[in-house]
């Protein structure tokens, strides 16, 4: 839940592990899930390069690398709360709220090495580590006091009520820093008059030295690098109190825009912390330059209650700020903590046209804002740079504003990254805006639209483009009807001098075709579509006739009426398809309907149909075959009829 002090030899054990890593680039700032639900407390262990987070609702430690990677997940801790770190880095001590105990961990090896039961219903929550004991706040509400496990003894040895007089009205968070022996911080943090405890425990039982009343519900508490001053983050205000442990008169204040929820102090005194930030304006501070100066402000999370427990924390070396938020979660490893992070806007019109000067305008602020003349680096990227364009160096104006105009030579999407390198104190920054430059509107057509073709005839299809800047590249793509045919790329090239991009097709059913010109610098891409039509084949023969002959012009076949005549069709096949065979008859002068319907074709394209009943003699007949589209099942071909076929009933 705060940040802990190293003993000196782990202290120097960690200057030289640094300097050994000092050659490897410092890397961006990075944000990785988490998977825990509720963290109550975060401890970093650079010794064994670790972080571990208490999730008291899923009953577990998270241990992860110092980039957020899990290493492992130790379990069957219930209700696991407050984590403690002893200076060696050696062991990592757990307060169980659920189990009545203190457990302990061997951090090289990840395995429990002690227990310490506090006692029937105690529920401990809160640790500190002091003067060679592990001092813990247990209880609930006014039933919570002040306990020890002494780990000097042979045997540790657990004492409770050792509140030295005070009424606890929660159970107190605890802070101890080796710089000031003796001294062990105790905050009653969950009531408006509860104060703030300084306990003398250089004789191992405790003396209240200090005591006054701040304001109570304290959200999270660090001490300072001497351990001579704590600074509070507690609700009601919109800053971060510091005290003096001494007598607990306010040192100074660190005034922050929203309630503070969270804080950590690094090695060198810097102080940071996150706010609730309900506006989304910014949550994460950091006091580089002191309480007097303006903070560096991060947003790291943009939900409405971002924060878990103890969730902010300096890596012991004070180069790195680990954050874990809500959102996900994440744990944010922020690398230049103590840099200020710029705001860059980029605004430019959403329209212009091409060869036309435009205005880009922008700003770029930061808590330490910029001086006039900062240089600002600014690419331009579109179809003709595709990979970037410098345009040079732009210079902030005042009040942090910069604007420049430029003259797109291309058309289409044109996009401004407008570039601050940063500095000795400032963060790099960028930011980008995008224009639709117009671009001249190309001819493209596509011939043969509607026109319809016997089934199986090549039918050549151009397309035609007129003028462009660079590209005389044309995409045809044919999307034959049915669904058991793709759309598919029949001809990609150059078209010829003449602007045309000729493909044959075999057309064996109804098809539509698009020619495709994907644009450039100056002219804008172009769809067109035609579509062709495709008959079927289709012809009837007939049979069980005794003899043909013509009647004027027209071939007849001549039937006994005491035979059923077959008439036999052959037409392209199609799944599902059917053909319509049709008859008339010859009354008074004229055709008329004499019924029709539709008949199966058989996988052969096949439909052989007999024709029963009790004919009239001496009347002419005629019938055809013929594809209907639609009603012959199907939408792939165009109607198509077959030749009429003659006939007569004779005795």
């Amino acid at each position: 839940m705060r940040k802990r002090m190293l003993s000196t030899a782990t202290a120097f054990a960690v200057v030289f592990a640094s300097a050994a890593l000092a050659a490897i680039p410092a890397s961006a700032d990075t944000a990785k899930p988490v998977d825990v639900s509720d963290v109550s407390d975060t401890v970093v262990d650079s010794v064994n390069q670790r972080l571990y987070f208490s999730d008291r609702y899923q009953n577990k430690i998270v241990v992860t690398d110092l980039g957020g990677g899990t290493v492992t997940t130790l379990t069957d801790l219930p209700q696991v709360r407050d984590l403690e770190l002893s200076p060696d880095s050696g062991t990592l001590y757990a307060a169980l709220y659920g189990a009545d105990k203190i457990v302990a961990f061997d951090t090289a090896t990840l395995t429990k090495t002690a227990e310490y039961p506090t006692g029937e219903k105690t529920i401990p929550s809160r640790l500190a580590y002091a003067e060679g004991k592990l001092w813990f706040g247990y209880g609930d509400q006014w039933d919570s006091g002040l306990g020890v496990v002494d780990l000097t003894a042979g045997t540790p040895a657990v004492t409770l009520d050792l509140a030295a007089g005070h009424d606890f009205a929660t159970p107190p968070a605890l802070y101890a820093d080796p710089d000031n022996p003796g001294t062990l911080l105790a905050l009653d943090p969950g009531i408006s008059s509860g104060p703030i405890i300084v306990y003398d425990i250089s004789s191992g039982t405790p003396v209240i030295r200090a005591s006054a009343e701040k304001g109570g519900f304290y959200n999270d508490a660090a001490l300072t690098p001497d351990g001579q001053n704590v600074i509070v983050a507690g609700p009601g205000n919109r800053a971060l109190t510091e005290y003096r442990l001494s007598d607990l008169e306010q040192v100074r204040t660190y005034p922050v825009r929203d309630e503070p929820e969270t804080v950590s102090v690094a090695p060198d005194g810097t102080v940071a912390a996150t706010v609730l930030d309900t506006d989304n304006l910014g949550d994460t501070y950091v006091f580089s330059g002191g309480a007097d100066q303006p903070p560096s402000v991060r947003n790291l999370s943009h939900t409405w209650m971002p924060w878990f427990g103890h969730s902010t924390a300096w890596s012991p070396d004070g180069t790195k700020l680990y954050v874990l938020t809500e959102d996900s979660p994440n744990l944010h490893v922020v690398d230049e903590p103590r840099k200020y992070v710029g705001t860059l806007k980029v605004t430019a019109p959403a329209k212009a046209t091409r060869a036309k000067p435009l205005t880009v305008k922008g700003s770029l602020t930061s808590g330490l804002a910029l001086p006039a003349g900062t240089p600002l680096t600014v690419t331009r990227t579109d179809m003709e740079s595709p990979s970037g364009k410098s345009l040079g160096t732009k210079s902030l104006g005042a009040g942090g504003a910069f604007s420049f105009s430029d003259t797109p030579p291309a058309g289409g999407k044109v996009t401004y990254k407008v570039a601050y390198a940063g500095d000795a104190t400032h963060t790099p920054a960028s930011a980008t805006a995008s224009v639709e430059v117009s671009r001249a509107a190309p001819t493209l057509t596509l011939n043969n639209n509607g026109k319809l073709y016997d089934h199986g005839k090549d039918v050549a299809f151009a397309a035609h483009l007129g003028s462009t800047y660079k590209n005389r590249t044309v995409e045809i793509w044919a999307d034959p009807f049915g669904a058991d045919k793709p759309n598919r790329l029949v001809k990609k090239g150059t078209v010829n001098s003449n602007g045309n991009l000729w493909v044959t097709l075999d057309m064996s059913r109804d098809v539509t075709l698009t020619a495709k010109f994907a644009g450039d610098a100056r002219y804008a891409p172009k769809t067109v579509k035609s579509t062709a039509y495709a008959k079927v084949r289709v012809s009837t023969t007939v049979s069980k006739h005794y003899r043909t002959g013509k009647i004027g012009s027209t071939t007849y076949h001549y039937v006994r009426k005491s035979v059923d005549p077959v008439f036999t069709t052959t037409m392209t096949y199609y799944k599902g398809r059917k053909q319509r065979l049709e008859i008339d008859a010859y009354v008074n002068g004229r055709w008329i309907d004499a019924g029709a319907d539709y008949f199966a074709l058989g996988t052969n394209g096949k439909s052989a149909v007999t024709l029963t009943g009790t004919p009239q003699t001496g009347i002419k007949f005629r019938m055809r075959s013929s594809y209907i589209n639609s009603s012959s099942g199907d939408t792939v071909n165009s109607t198509t009829h077959g030749s009429w076929k003659y006939f007569i009933f004779t005795k």
